[in-house]
Order: C-alpha cells, then sequence, then structure tokens
C-alpha cells in the first residue's frame, strides 16, 4: 500500500516537475519577446535595432533566439532553488536543528524516552520522524528484552527504513538542477556559436566588412556566453547548497540513531 502511493506520489511530483519546466520555457520565451523585444527599448522604435543608451533589456534581446531558452533555464533555476529551500527548511522541522538534537540526545542518554518522544513530536519535520520511529523501536526493544547486539540492529534498522522513506522527498528535483547546470553552459555555448558563425559569416562576405553584423553577431555570442555562465553558476551554487543541507540532516540522524545504540547497550550492561 506504501508502495501504491510514492508511486502515486512520484508521478503527480513528475507531472509538476514538467509542467513547471514547459511554463518556465514559455515566461522566458514571453519575457524575451515582449519585455526585452519591446519597441520602447530600440531606437526609433524598431525592434531589433539599435538599442537605447543604457538598455540592457535591449541588448540582451540582441542575443538570439537561444536568450528565450537560457531565460527558461534559469527561471527553473530559481523556481525550483525555492522550492527545495522550502521542502528542506520544512524538512528540519518547526525549530533549531541544533538544539532539537541536544535536546534529543540529553534526554536519551538520561533515559528518557519520552521525553525524547515529545520533542520529536513538538520539532515535527523528516528528522523528527525517522528519529522518533528510532524512539519507539527503542522502547519495543527494551520490553521485550532483546540483547544489545538484537537490539542495535532492530533500531538502526528501524531508522534506516525512516530515513529511506523521507530522502527521496528530501532529494526530488534535485536532479533537475544538476541537470541545469550542464544544460545552461551548453545553451550557451550553443549561442556563442551561433554567434560566431554570423561574425565569419560578415567577415566573408564580398567587398568591405559588413561591421554592424561582424558587431551583432559577437555580441550575440557574448550574450549567450554571460546568460549560460550565470544560469550554470546559479545552479551550481545552489545544488551544492541543498546537497550540503541534506547531508546535515542525514548526519543528525545517524548522531541519533548511534545515541540509542550506545545508550541501550549501556542500559543492558548495567542490567546484567
Amino acid at each position: 500500500m506504501a508502495n501504491v502511493k510514492n508511486e502515486t506520489g512520484s508521478k503527480g511530483g513528475g507531472m509538476i516537475s514538467g509542467v513547471i519546466i514547459v511554463v518556465c520555457i514559455i515566461f522566458g520565451w514571453i519575457l524575451w519577446k515582449f519585455v526585452m523585444g519591446n519597441s520602447s527599448n530600440f531606437q526609433g522604435g524598431i525592434v531589433g535595432g539599435e538599442p537605447l543608451d543604457g538598455s540592457v533589456l535591449a541588448i540582451v534581446y540582441k542575443g538570439g533566439p537561444i536568450v528565450p531558452v537560457l531565460m527558461g533555464c534559469f527561471l527553473m533555476v530559481v523556481v525550483f532553488s525555492i522550492e527545495r529551500f522550502m521542502v528542506i527548511s520544512k524538512a528540519s522541522g518547526k525549530g533549531s536543528l541544533d538544539a532539537f538534537m541536544a535536546s534529543v540526545q540529553s534526554s536519551i542518554k538520561q533515559g528518557n524516552i519520552e521525553d525524547a518522544i515529545m520533542a520529536c513530536d513538538k520539532q515535527q519535520g523528516s528528522v523528527a520522524n525517522a528519529v522518533k520511529s528510532g524512539l519507539v523501536k527503542y522502547q519495543e526493544v527494551k520490553k521485550e528484552g532483546f540483547n544489545s547486539e538484537e537490539a542495535a540492529e532492530m533500531i538502526h534498522k528501524e531508522v534506516e527504513e525512516s530515513t529511506a522513506l523521507e530522502m527521496p522527498m528530501l532529494e526530488k528535483n534535485m536532479t533537475i538542477i544538476s541537470t541545469l547546470v550542464s544544460l545552461g553552459t551548453l545553451a550557451g555555448l550553443l549561442g556563442t556559436v551561433t554567434g560566431m558563425i554570423k561574425s565569419f559569416a560578415a567577415l566573408a562576405s564580398a567587398g568591405t566588412p559588413d561591421q554592424s553584423a561582424l558587431a551583432n553577431g559577437i555580441s550575440e555570442a557574448l550574450i549567450n556566453t554571460a546568460t549560460g555562465i550565470s544560469t550554470s553558476a546559479l545552479a551550481i551554487i545552489m545544488y551544492n547548497l541543498f546537497t550540503s543541507k541534506i547531508d546535515t540532516l542525514t548526519y543528525s540522524i545517524d548522531e541519533a540513531a548511534n545515541s540509542m545504540v550506545n545508550t541501550y547497550r549501556k542500559m543492558r550492561g548495567i542490567s546484567k
């Protein structure tokens, strides 16, 4: 039943991600066509002509048809980064994660498992859920009177299974952000190549080279390069940031699990 729910949620999440990608590309094209390409940004109101002095929008517009794709990629990075930030922040719980972990570990070491469970209920989030599952299992093995090694294995297994259920939610859409790192660079490179092709075509024209066409081609190449690098740079920063946060959450869960196991071993050793 849980697998069916996970598959349904995965399909629904994948559909939503697909819709977001399409919307970002469409919005990027609209932004390029109607905002950057607005006649008020060009001298004489001629779209594609000479940009007004200081009109960055018009300059970017002259980057060519690859720019809307790059704009869409940039918007995807922003949207999925906001979505990941909200999800990962929620996974940490309502209060400070460090304070929560200190409180739980202190309660575990003192044998106050009920207090630790109450702290998990108050904190909420993925970390608290995984820790609570281990605490509940701790109480079960304590009642059953398993030896320390059997208990350690059961507690660890319970925490690992709970973590495995939480991790897909934390890592969702991270693949898209990592893909945009390469996609932004490649799309920018494609725009650079097309711009340079236009520049060389201007140089190859009979008689005196068309200086205007040459300048436009170089400008297009540089604009696409800058946009592609900006998109990739933002994607790299956000991917590494979120990966670090996920690793921190996972480490916190493992730390709590080790505290439970060690406390149970000491308790069993004293009782013997």
